[in-house]
């Protein structure tokens, strides 16, 4: 064989070995070969349930989870949570809340076996109208409510001075706490084990429609004694997940330990 044509063979030879698949990449298995997986309930995958069961979806593919919020430090918290390593997007918020547009922040991360196990406790693709009772144990469900209060509910706190006309010292701390959502069974079920959980029932009510375009909400509306002992309920520990602007929001009314 002539020198040129051992050159030639060795350079044939390398471009092969560049383009070759690494051994590793042999044992990707394709996500229909995936097992189930069983996972462990902890008060992080509890508390991300409660964001994907208001502000998060599963996709249509049969693979990705994905959450969307203008709360930046929500989105980061779930990634946390659910040690996701994708990165998250940004783009401005097609809707106007009357003030001004605000961005608008996405993880979407593909997790096939997160994914099935959803399926199975009940989560769903367009789950908006469909979404009904979840598969919660009854030792996570506050971690659960942290997370749909976080995703798609309110802490409502002022001073009420209406009745200082009759005597100045009539200044009382206000407190509300809301669970909102579109599907009426859900709603339902979600005030039904808050009862049987805590003894708060709470006062369900459907908002009138604003205009033809919309789509009418459920409210789940609770006092403020009710709301006092969820609060304490879901913030049981300083270190739990949670949507920094409502836990300061709670911080007055939580016992101290």
């Amino acid at each position: 064989m002539e020198l040129a044509d051992i050159r030639d063979s060795k350079s044939r030879e390398r471009k092969l070995m560049r383009v070759r698949p690494p051994p590793q990449a042999l044992l990707i298995m394709p996500a229909n070969k995936l097992p189930t997986i069983e996972f462990e309930w902890t008060p992080q995958l509890a508390y991300t349930v409660g964001l994907l069961a208001t502000d998060g979806n599963l996709s249509k593919d049969g693979r990705h989870i994905v959450l969307r919020s203008t709360d930046f430090q929500l989105v980061e918290t779930f990634k946390e949570c659910l040690n996701i390593s994708a990165s998250i997007g940004c783009a401005p918020d097609l809707r106007n809340d009357g003030y001004q547009r605000k961005p608008m922040y996405t993880l979407q991360a593909g997790m096939v076996q997160l994914y099935r196990w959803l399926l199975t406790i009940g989560l769903t693709p367009n789950k908006t109208h469909t979404l009904g009772a979840l598969t919660i144990p009854d030792r996570y469900f506050n971690d659960f409510l942290r997370g749909h209060l976080d995703g798609d509910g309110s802490v409502t706190t002022y001073k009420d001075y209406y009745n200082t006309r009759k005597n100045p010292k009539y200044i009382y701390d206000r407190l509300w706490l809301r669970f909102i959502s579109v599907s009426e069974p859900h709603i339902t079920w979600l005030r039904s084990r808050v009862f049987e959980l805590t003894g708060s029932q709470g006062h369900l009510w459907k908002s009138p429609l604003l205009d033809q375009t919309r789509v009418p909400m459920w409210v789940l509306k609770f006092g403020k004694k009710d709301s006092i002992k969820l609060l304490n309920w879901m913030y049981y520990n300083p270190s739990v997940p949670c949507l920094e602007r409502k836990r300061q929001k709670a911080e007055q009314f939580l016992v101290k330990v």
